[in-house]
């Protein structure tokens, strides 16, 4: 069964400076129900923070479009989108309705209801793992039966930070320490490690989506 609401990560907890969302998530345990019913259990490990409009490494710098109305729309919702024309990456919307920013969840560590050998160390490896695509776009984290967020299971003993991958475009945003993992965690994805960094908010040396 679902977990009771509760249990769940309140809206509250995603109506907050989305830098600190993107950290906070670090530990804890994503929730799904597969097609065919399976529940799966996931633990957070890596995540990225985008910031709202100006923040030029974020969707909705470009503006209010039908790509990114659910960023604008209230917290607590998933903003699933497509990259290059056949990845999709799963989004944490962040901050209070009309502010248009999000958390990208990058890596993912199973617990239970998949097989041993799953790789979900990446945004899109881990939606295509998970069957994640555009119909859970929107999908409510907090009251929906689809998936759900879970405080950690146990704590986070280290924290790294370092730049957003594939934002180049995005001038001095590019290099915005906004990427947070769990040092040493096995199932981070492989681009590489930077030291801890404590980022302050509103500006691109301290740190929505791709």
């Amino acid at each position: 069964m679902p977990a009771q609401a509760d249990e769940r990560l309140p809206r509250a907890f995603f109506d907050r400076d989305t830098a600190q969302v993107a950290r906070e998530l670090l530990g804890c345990r994503f929730c799904l129900r597969l097609a065919d019913g399976t529940l799966v259990s996931t633990r957070i490990v890596e995540t990225e923070g985008y910031l709202g409009p100006h923040d030029l490494a974020c969707h909705t710098a470009r503006g209010r479009t039908p790509r990114t109305e659910v960023m604008f729309g209230p917290p607590g919702h998933a903003y699933v989108y497509l990259v290059y024309g056949m990845h999709h990456c799963l989004n944490f919307v962040t901050e209070p309705e009309g502010h248009g920013s999000a958390v990208l969840v990058r890596g993912l560590e199973p617990l239970a209801g998949l097989v041993s050998d799953v790789r979900l160390n990446g945004p899109a490896r881990l939606t295509k793992a998970l069957g994640i695509g555009k119909p859970e776009n929107g999908a409510d984290l907090v009251d929906g039966e689809r998936m759900w967020v879970l405080p950690p299971d146990r704590p986070v003993t280290a924290l790294s930070a370092g730049p957003r991958v594939g934002v180049d475009y995005a001038g001095e945003w590019a290099q915005a320490p906004l990427r947070f993992w769990e040092t040493g965690n096995a199932h981070v994805s492989p681009v590489g490690a930077a030291k801890p960094v404590r980022p302050r908010r509103g500006k691109p040396e301290s740190g929505g989506t791709k």
